[in-house]
């Protein structure tokens, strides 16, 4: 197709060229660029084609694409533009090198990612589009590198790949250039050990509430099977899910549970391979206690409490207005929670409480509005009448609105009130009086005032008298309350005369709640606790005692404290052996001679001082992992233990026999593991290895020394002198020479005998083991009269060494089925002669070799017979009864037995019988408890 003269720009139509169509006009390249399902303008940057700037697209209809054989666009948007490349040529119009491969080899075909990466999905198509590459257990598209993994190449992989790059984002696929694969005529590739080329990080950071996903693929051949476990033993969930033939585990909505080691297992019959990852739990700060919208009244003190939870735990900050907020002698800031006493009216604003950790940030805000006004009833008037009966208790109630709080007092009429034994002035402003009598009806008047002014409220007071009575006149209060404590006043009234008896009823109870705890002083690993006494109930406290609670503990926990037994006198204690750096709360309990009462409010939230870490990690140890490599693990230190921000660990670690540590750090606090990595490091080589701790305030006492072995190495020889024998119908014995083993290789775990019979193909094989220093092993279960081929290898700890020659043995014919007939029995004394009928084997079946005599007296004593004729003689003991069967033997092992025969307790005369007779309390399993070897002339049971 011929191209217009002169080229016109970007910005006017231009005619439609085939999608990859390049055209020559001198010094300039034309190229013809596409869209699927997009109009307007595109930047052709966007598909990392420099140099074209804004590109105005125009719409094509069902034309033939170059390239795409017999594949049909019904709509496209294409455009056309010029421009000046510098090496003559678009990158996306070569074809790439081609990758020469084995059949039987694994292949890794490179993708390139765009220069504006961003957030990408990757496919790969062959040959031509729309044929995409098919994922299964022996192909494999990473998400993560957008490569494509052959594990094994057969002969119709052959042929030209490019990959599809998509962006997520604004759904833009970009074609890569294709890369031809073709095989070498040099042979075939033989059989090989999982190699992993998709492995997940050996620590990875997830979400609270994020999908994970991760992928594991190997190259091998025959091609690997994958599977995955968690290494605690944890089944997995139903809501994991595992894709692409198990080449992708995804778990989504990730919880705290779902957090710890993950194990991806390649195994094929040359051996196996695993790749392990830590997946860690982390979240983003969310609230647990928002600010909300305050009025406080000038001269107060505000306390703001802002928390939010995450992992790791939070910071804190506040802006006022916007800015952040300056800290000084009235305003304070302690673990999220702003405290500003002696308000003014310049503290009003909007105020901002900031969560932070380093997965995120959230803020909280809110509006404090400091106010000033006299005390007003207009929204919050006092009762106008309040009824009570004579004795009981009554409260008033008087809460005008007023900033600053007014102070309140009281009037009866025109007279003041004061306290005393019945009249309490209440510290919010109320009054109580108590044992209400007659002459306490009348009109009760709250005046309050503050700096702004006085105002003033009114309630009436009505007392009347009721009684229930029984027919005696007796008065019963049942289930009896502290509520119920008064004077009683019983009368008698006639229409002449009245009289009356009064009594205090006192109902003791255990203590109130104590009040207004509060933390004077607090150090690393004490704190001084002060509280105010509660109500007694009319019984004395006799004790205190103080409870604490941490993010860590479970409930509200005794603390320890001096002195250790608080008397009902005292209102302070210091509170000892505190965790440095946790956070804590406080509350009290008193008790008196009734019991234990209810626990107070917690104190305030504080958090004890820094301090050196005093406990190292538990549970030191390692070894395993890769050649050249030494592992050290260990039990991480509980976050309450850790004293101090900047916690880590001080990882040290010499070879054995030497003086000099070798030290590295760990920062993170929830590491478990540490991999020194050196090619000087030998196999199986023993280490003298330690864990220390640190924070902030200086470094903590290591763990005790652990001698841990680097990583070991795999056999490198296959057995020797492996033989196969035929033991019976169902069962071999392989037998091998162990392999030349040093301690400083490693521990040899042990040998893997594989075996499968002729019919069965060699990659079918089963396995059995056998362990340590053996050189045998019997594989029973096996058909008879088949040919059964085995290999041995050993293994350890690093994998398994080559596979020694196969060995073959045929399993012999199966034992005769037909049982011994007609079996004769005659007793003479103790002397018991038997006889049956010849057992004849057919021609499947092994043959007869002789027969085997079984008798078990009632004692449970067993005595087994061997002869080679149909024929037997046995001394008995006259006080028992005996069961008796009889087997034929052959090569293939014991046939069928005989239907059992019981001889019962003999006489003195002779007796006589034949089978079958069989005695139902003796069953056949109880023959094998306890072999005898007889002679075949005669042995006592």
């Amino acid at each position: 197709q011929d191209i217009p003269h002169p080229f016109p720009r970007c910005s006017q139509p231009n005619p439609i060229l085939p999608i990859g169509f390049v055209g020559q006009h001198k010094d300039r390249k034309v190229l013809k660029v596409c869209r699927f399902g997009i109009v307007g303008i595109w930047d052709c940057q966007d598909l990392g084609i420099p140099g074209f700037g804004i590109v105005k697209i125009w719409e094509c209809r069902d034309f033939r694409m170059p390239g795409f054989q017999n594949a049909r666009v019904s709509e496209c948007h294409c455009a056309v533009c010029w421009c000046s490349l510098a090496d003559g040529e678009s990158s996306r119009t070569r074809m790439r090198s081609a990758v020469s491969v084995r059949e039987g080899q694994g292949v890794v075909l490179l993708c390139g990612t765009p220069p504006r990466a961003g957030d990408l999905s990757f496919a790969w198509i062959f040959n031509e589009y729309p044929s995409f590459v098919q994922e299964d257990s022996r192909r494999f598209v990473s998400q993560e590198t957008g490569h494509l993994y052959i594990a094994k190449v057969e002969p119709s992989d052959v042929g030209n790949y490019s990959c599809v790059v998509t962006s997520r984002a604004s759904r833009s696929p970009v074609l890569g250039s294709p890369t031809p694969l073709v095989l070498r005529t040099d042979g075939v590739m033989g059989e090989y050990e999982p190699k992993i080329e998709v492995q997940f990080p050996e620590t990875l950071a997830a979400a609270k509430g994020s999908t994970v996903k991760l992928e594991c693929f190997a190259l091998g051949n025959p091609v690997p099977q994958i599977n995955w476990r968690r290494t605690d033993g944890l089944p997995f969930p139903s809501k994991i899910k595992l894709r692409k033939s198990n080449g992708m585990i995804e778990i989504p909505n990730f919880q705290q549970e779902d957090a710890g080691l993950y194990e991806c297992i390649t195994e094929n019959s040359r051996g196996k391979n695993i790749a392990r990852g830590r997946l860690t739990y982390y979240a983003k700060p969310h609230w647990v206690q928002p600010i909300q919208d305050v009025e406080v009244a000038v001269e107060d003190t505000l306390s703001w409490e802002c928390r939010a939870s995450g992992k790791p735990k939070p910071s804190y900050r506040w802006l006022k207005n916007g800015e952040q907020l300056a800290i000084e002698g009235r305003i304070q800031i302690e673990n999220g929670a702003l405290t500003i006493s002696n308000l003014n009216l310049t503290d009003s604003g909007r105020y901002q409480c900031i969560a932070e950790n380093k997965h995120g940030v959230i803020s909280s805000s809110a509006e404090l509005r400091v106010v000033a006004s006299a005390p007003d009833f207009s929204k919050s008037p006092m009762k106008r009448l309040i009824q009570v009966q004579i004795g009981s208790t009554v409260d008033f109630e008087c809460k005008p609105r007023a900033f600053p709080k007014a102070k309140c007092s009281w009037k009866k009429g025109g007279e003041q009130l004061q306290e005393n034994e019945r009249i309490s002035l209440l510290k919010d402003g109320g009054l109580r009086v108590a044992n209400v009598t007659k002459g306490d009806a009348g009109t009760y008047t709250c005046l309050a005032t503050n700096q702004f002014g006085t105002a003033k409220g009114s309630t009436s007071l009505v007392v009347f008298f009721t009684w229930k009575i029984h027919a005696s006149g007796d008065l019963m209060i049942r289930n009896i309350q502290l509520k119920h404590s008064g004077k009683y006043v019983c009368m008698v009234k006639t229409e002449v005369d009245s009289v009356a008896s009064a009594a205090d009823l006192i109902v003791r109870g255990s203590p109130g709640p104590p009040e207004h705890v509060r933390v004077d002083e607090i150090t690393d690993t004490t704190a001084q606790i002060s509280w105010q006494e509660g109500t007694d109930n009319h019984s004395p406290v006799t004790t205190y005692t103080i409870q604490a609670r941490t993010p860590f503990s479970v409930g509200w926990q005794r603390a320890t404290t001096v002195p250790d037994v608080i008397d009902g006198r005292t209102f302070t204690s210091t509170v000892v052996d505190l965790n440095p750096w946790v956070e804590y709360e406080f509350r009290v309990v008193a008790t008196n001679k009734i019991g234990g009462g209810e626990p107070s409010l917690p104190s305030e939230k504080v958090r004890t001082e820094e301090a050196v870490p005093e406990i190292p990690p538990s549970e030191v140890s390692g070894g395993g992992g890769s050649r050249s490599e030494l592992v050290i693990t260990w039990d991480p230190v509980p976050e309450e233990l850790q004293n101090g921000e900047g916690f880590g660990y001080v990882v040290a670690f010499r070879p054995s026999g030497t003086s000099t540590w070798i030290q590295t750090v760990v920062t993170s606090p929830d590491t478990p593991r540490y991999v020194f990595r050196n090619e000087s490091i030998l196999p199986f080589s023993p280490y003298e290895v330690k864990v220390g701790v640190y924070n902030n305030k200086g470094e903590g006492p290591f763990s005790a020394v652990a001698t841990v072995f680097s990583a070991e190495e795999e056999p490198s020889t296959a057995p020797s002198g492996v033989s196969a024998t035929s033991l019976s119908s169902s069962a071999i014995q392989v037998s091998w020479t162990a392999i030349p083993w040093k301690m400083s290789n490693g521990r040899l775990l042990g040998y893997e005998v594989r075996y499968w019979n002729k019919g069965q193909k060699e990659e079918s094989s089963n396995r059995v083991k056998a362990a340590g220093n053996e050189t045998s092993i019997k594989i029973t279960g096996l058909r008879s009269n088949l040919d059964y081929y085995t290999a041995v290898r050993a293994y350890n700890s690093a994998g398994a060494g080559p596979f020694s020659a196969t060995v073959n043995a045929t399993t012999k014919k199966p034992p005769p089925s037909q049982p011994p007939g007609n079996v004769v029995w005659n007793v003479t004394d103790s002397r018991v002669l038997l006889s049956w009928e010849e057992v004849r084997a057919m021609d499947n079946e092994s043959q007869v070799t002789g027969y085997k005599v079984l008798c078990r007296s009632s004692q449970g004593g067993l005595q087994e017979l061997s002869t080679a004729g149909t024929t037997a003689e046995l001394w008995l003991q006259l006080q028992d009864d005996y069961l008796i069967e009889v087997r034929a033997t052959s090569e293939g092992g014991d046939g069928s037995s005989s239907q059992q025969i019981l001889i019962p307790r003999l006489a003195s005369m002779d007796a006589r019988g034949s089978g079958p007779s069989v005695l139902s309390i003796f069953s056949v399993s109880s023959f094998l408890a306890t072999i005898f070897s007889l002679t075949l002339n005669s042995m006592l049971c």
